[in-house]
Parts: structure tokens; sequence; C-alpha cells
């Protein structure tokens, strides 16, 4: 079950990489893999401290069309995970070969759950043999391996709860509930339905997570039934949370270690007759295997050393979220959402083919994937895959354009009518024809009432421009392109 899911999470997160590449990360990118590791060696010195600063394989090879080859190569690779055969090669390669991605791929990939599917991943390489790949193996599974999922599980747990205590207010007066599923990165369609709930219903949100996040990581040592009702307790919040949110593919990462906390007698009662009982004939048929014992102490060992700096950060109350304390993201620190927003600030992009600019300017809005732009559009169901631009755009609705330069490269692709970054987003609004300006609105977004009068599914109020009309030979675009290298 363990390898499965785990499986599944890695096939949504190579097939976002795959689909998306291109547009972020290509060599004619919003942000290009090459430029970026040109900057970091000019900084570091030579390939060999780069790589050991920054592992990736991506340092010895980066063209657009191997990179994208690889990463639907991962896709594939996981599906034969997700099919039960697996191995510790094949998920030693998975492993190494997200890393690479991860450590080149900047702000689209500097979220908590990039470095904790890779400490889940690396931790699976231990828990099967390393060259039988079959469903059910004449190795039994180390306890050792088990019990370290179990460590992760606790920490995820521990950090989210803690962070939370330390950070916004709302947490402790139990009202963050009342405003997250307004103003979470990409709500989808049952969230206005959580977000009109009442406030008692908010309050117990509040302090069901705490039970999940803060009390239940205390029962997982103490035998298999308290274990078992504190992976029921864990797992029902990350449920919630998938029903509620659009949180990639994060829920379902977290569920991966919880799954550790079920021994086989629970799995007996409620999978299928026929599987279990293979199981339970390849359980009696296991043997110990020494290699892999020995493999085992020492990833445990590792472990141990590793989690000092997690721990101790756990500890401080200047708690960090989602931090690595290595380079290679094997024990890490978690976290989210230890602040909540009181408001959705939503960024719109607009273009107009007008060349002289009049309070009679026509202007028409790029609609995006996911994040809402159209008033009568319903949220979206995306997770566990993660539109990536779409994410960004909400970070960047809270700061100013001078934090996310990368806006002004997709402001002069825009301008081009570029087809690749035009493939982030729902549609081409000017098919005929580049717009000869682009600007950013921002509004404020709320919920419109569950009744949708109108058809309407939010409300707006607009708050000023966030980036001014700009055209393809505007000297201030034109300046920030060349300082970034990318004109």
């Amino acid at each position: 079950m363990i390898l499965r899911l785990l499986g599944f999470v890695y096939f949504f997160a190579f097939l976002s990489l795959a689909t998306q590449f291109a547009p972020l990360l290509g060599e004619d990118g919003l942000t290009p893999v090459s430029q970026f590791l040109m900057r970091v060696s000019v900084a570091n010195g030579s390939i060999a401290r780069c790589f050991f600063e920054l592992p990736s394989l991506f340092w010895f090879f980066n063209s657009d069309g191997l990179m994208t080859t690889l990463a639907w190569v991962g896709a594939g690779l996981s599906l034969v995970v997700l099919a039960g055969y697996a191995n510790g090669a094949l998920l030693l390669a998975l492993w190494g070969l997200y890393m690479s991605f991860v450590h080149v791929g900047q702000d689209w990939y500097g979220f908590g759950w990039e470095i904790q599917l890779l400490e889940t991943g690396f931790l699976a390489v231990f828990l099967v043999p390393f060259l039988d790949g079959r469903p059910f193996p004449r190795t039994a599974p180390p306890t050792l391996v088990v019990w370290l999922f179990r460590w992760l599980i606790i920490r995820v747990m521990l950090g989210a709860g803690l962070i939370k205590l330390r950070g916004d207010e709302c947490w402790r007066d139990l009202t963050c509930l009342k405003y997250h599923y307004e103003t979470q990165p990409i709500p989808n369609p049952l969230s206005p339905y959580f977000h009109f709930m009442p406030l008692w219903f908010h309050k117990a949100g509040v302090l069901y997570n705490y039970l999940a996040e803060l009390a239940s990581p205390f029962l997982v040592p103490f035998g298999r039934r308290l274990c078992a009702l504190a992976g029921l307790c864990m797992l029902i919040l990350q449920v919630i949370l998938i029903l509620s949110g659009n949180l990639s593919f994060l829920n379902y990462l977290t569920i991966v270690p919880i799954l550790s906390c079920f021994d086989d007698s629970f799995w007996a009662k409620v999978l299928p007759r026929a599987l279990v009982e293979r199981a339970r004939r390849a359980r009696e048929e296991a043997v110990a295997s020494k290699p892999q014992l020995v493999a085992s102490w020492v990833l445990t060992a590792v472990v141990g050393v590793l989690s000092i700096g997690p721990v101790a950060n756990l500890l401080s109350p200047q708690q960090a979220m989602n931090t690595s304390f290595e380079p290679f993201n094997l024990v890490n620190t978690y976290g989210a959402f230890g602040s909540v927003g009181r408001e959705r600030l939503q960024l719109v992009i607009e273009g107009t083919t007008d060349k002289k600019l009049s309070e009679k300017t026509v202007w028409t809005p790029y609609e995006f994937k996911a994040q809402p732009e159209d008033l009568k559009r319903p949220p979206v169901i995306c997770a566990p895959y993660q539109p990536r631009l779409d994410w960004q755009i909400w970070f960047a609705a809270m700061s100013d354009p001078s934090q996310y330069p990368w806006v002004f490269h997709l402001v002069w692709k825009l301008l081009r009518n570029d087809p690749v970054t035009l493939g982030l987003f729902a549609g081409n609004p000017f098919p005929a024809g580049p717009p000869h300006y682009i600007r950013f609105r921002l509004f404020r977004y709320n919920f419109a009432p569950l009744s949708h009068p109108g058809g309407f599914w939010w409300e707006r109020t607009e708050l000023g421009l966030w980036l001014p009309p700009l055209s393809a030979d505007d000297p201030r675009l034109l300046r920030i392109l060349r300082a970034y290298g990318w004109q």
C-alpha cells in the first residue's frame, strides 16, 4: 500500500513536470535552467563543488529535449511502482531523478512537498529488495524502515501543528478556517460549501486539526492499537484537506507514511481476501535479508544524526517551515499554513490590441487553468496535478512585481503570443495576433452566495493596478529583460 501510493504521487509529480518544463524551465522558458546553473556556478566555482552544494544530474547535461524525456521516463517508471512492481534500484532512480529536477526548479519547485517527496522516496528505497521487484518478494521488509516512516509522519504532523500555534493568531482563537477555504491557493468545487459553514464548524475543524497534528503523533510509538488510532485520526485530516481544496499532491504524499501506522492485521480486514491470502503466504515464506538488514541499520543511524537539526527546529520558538539541513534533503523539517490570509488577493492579466491607450480601450483577460478569473466559472479540481504558474500567481498577488521578476518575462512572452507560454493558460484570447499592451490588475475575490445568483461563483472588488500597461518596446520592460539575460 505504501509503495503503490508513492508510485501514484511520483506519477503526478513527474506529469506536472513533463507538461510544464518547457514553458517554465526550458531554454526559452520563463526561468531557464541553463541560466540558473550558470549563475550558481559563477558563485560557487567548480562543477564538483556546485554538485555537492546543489545535487543534480543536470550539472552535466541540461538540454530541453533530454530533460523533458527524463521527466516522461519518471512518469512511466512511477506507473510501474503504482502497478506494484518496485525494487530499490527503481526507487533510487526515481528519487535521484526527481531530486535533480527539484534542485534546478527555482521558484516553481520551492514548495515543502518537494523535499517531503524526496525524503519519503529515499526511505522507500530501503523498504524493498534492491533487485527483486515482485509485489511479494522473498525477503521481508525491514521493521526499522517501517519505523522510519513513522518517525517521518511524527515530524510532519508536529511541524504543521507547532507552526500554527506559533504563527497566526487566528489558529489560537480557532477562527483560521473561517478564512482558509476562500483564501487558499486554489479552491475546489467544495471549498465554497466549507467556507459558508457556521463558525462553530470552523472552530471544531481547528480543534480537530490540533488533535491530528499535535496529539496523534505521540500515540504512534505505543502499541499497534494506539498507533492505528493515531493513523486513522491523521488520515481523516488529510482526506478532509483533499475534499476541501487543491493542495497539489501534498495530502496524498502525507498519507504515504501514515499508512505505516497500520499493520497487516488491519489491512487484512479492508483488502480483498485473495490479496490478503497471497500476502499471508508470502509472509510465511519470507526470510530476512542480511544485506538489507545492515542497510536499514545504517539508514537508521544516518536518519538519527540528521534528525538533530529538524528536532531542534521543532523545539525552537523561531521554528522554520519546510527547510533542509543538508543538500540531499534526506531528513527535513516541515510545516504548512503558519499564517492564513484574511482576504483573497487575485491577479488578473489583461491585454489589448489598441496601440494608443485611452479610457475607451478594451482589455481582454487571460484565463488561468485553475485560478479564478471568470466570475461565473466554478472552482476546478486539479490536485494532485499542480499548475505551477497558477500557484506562483497566487503568491505574487500578495507581494509586488520586484519580488517576482519572472512576471516581466511572462509579459514579454505574451506580447509575442509565444505558443509554449500560452500553454500555461486555459486559452489564447488573441488568436489573430499578439496584443500591443499587457497589464496586471489586482482584485479582492470572495465566494458568491451558495445560491449563485446570476450564475456567479465569485464576487470581486478592484484594488488597482499591480503592473502598469507594458508594450514590447517599453524601455522599462527591455531594461529588466536585459538585466536578467532574457533578451
